[in-house]
C-alpha cells in the first residue's frame, strides 16, 4: 500500500503538475483575499478568515478533481493496470495508497495557507484572533478536500479518459455540495422536509464545522460519504 503512495506522491511532484496546483491555490486565494477589493479581508473590517473558508471550497471543487483525475484513468489507458494487479496487494491497498498519497498533496497544498492566520493575527488591532474557530474550519476544510478526493478518485474508476473523470467529477462534487442546499430552498419543502434535505448536502455539515464547533454527526457524515465512494472504487477496480 505505501509502495503505491510513495510511487503516486513521485509521480505527482516529478513535474509542474503538483507545484502549479500548490501555486495556483495559493495564488488564487491570495488575490480574492488580499487583493480583490470586492472580496479583501481588508474591507471586511474584522481579523477573520471567514472569507478563505468560504472562498476555498469552491477553489477546491476543480483542483481536486485535477488532481484524482488521471490517478485510475491513466492506469487503464496505459494498461499498467494489469501489471499493477499481478503485485501481491488487494484491491483496497491499491485505493487505499492512492487515496492516501491524495490526502498527503491536499495537505501540502493547505498547510502553506497558515500564513494566512499569521498575517490576519499581526494586522488584528488587539493582537487577537479566534483560534478555535479558524482550527475547527481547518479541520472542516480538510474534510471537504477529503470527501472531494474520495468523489474523484471515484470518478476517475469509471473511465480511461481522464478530461471526462475531471469533469464528471467536478459536477458529482458540486452537485453534493451545493446541491441539497439548493433543492432544500424550493418552495415545495418550505416549512416541512428543507432542513432535513439540506442536511444531505456536505455544504451544511462544512459550514456546522466552520463554526468551531466539532460535532459527531458532521464528522461520521463526511466519513460514511469517503467510504462509501472507496467502496465505489473498490467495486468498479473489482469490475475490471
Amino acid at each position: 500500500m505505501w509502495s503505491i503512495c510513495k510511487k503516486e506522491l513521485g509521480q505527482f511532484f516529478s513535474n509542474l503538475t503538483g507545484y502549479i496546483a500548490i501555486i495556483l491555490f495559493l495564488l488564487v486565494n491570495g488575490l480574492f483575499l488580499f487583493v480583490l477589493s470586492d472580496s479583501s479581508i481588508f474591507e471586511y473590517g474584522y481579523a477573520s478568515l471567514d472569507k478563505f473558508f468560504e472562498l476555498a471550497p469552491w477553489v477546491l471543487l476543480f483542483l481536486v478533481p485535477a488532481i484524482t483525475m488521471r490517478s485510475l484513468s491513466d492506469e487503464f489507458k496505459t494498461g499498467s493496470f494489469e501489471t499493477l494487479k499481478t503485485r501481491p496487494l488487494s484491491s483496497w491497498q491499491i485505493v487505499i495508497g492512492k487515496y492516501a498519497s491524495i490526502l498527503i498533496v491536499l495537505l501540502v497544498v493547505i498547510l502553506p495557507t497558515l500564513l494566512y492566520v499569521l498575517t490576519i493575527k499581526t494586522l488584528s488591532t488587539q493582537g487577537g484572533i479566534d483560534t478555535g474557530g479558524i482550527a475547527g474550519s481547518y479541520i472542516g476544510l480538510f474534510f471537504l478536500a477529503a470527501v472531494f478526493a474520495a468523489i474523484g478518485l471515484c470518478c476517475s474508476s469509471f473511465t480511461a479518459n481522464a478530461v471526462v473523470a475531471f469533469l464528471i467529477s467536478v459536477f458529482a462534487c458540486l452537485l453534493l455540495y451545493f446541491g441539497f442546499n439548493a433543492l432544500s430552498k424550493l418552495p415545495i419543502f418550505e416549512n416541512g422536509p428543507d432542513y432535513y434535505i439540506e442536511m444531505l448536502g456536505i455544504d451544511f455539515h462544512y459550514r456546522s464545522m466552520s463554526r468551531g464547533v466539532l460535532d459527531s454527526r458532521d464528522l461520521i457524515y463526511f466519513c460514511s460519504i469517503i467510504f462509501l465512494f472507496l467502496l465505489s472504487t473498490v467495486k468498479n477496480l473489482h469490475k475490471k
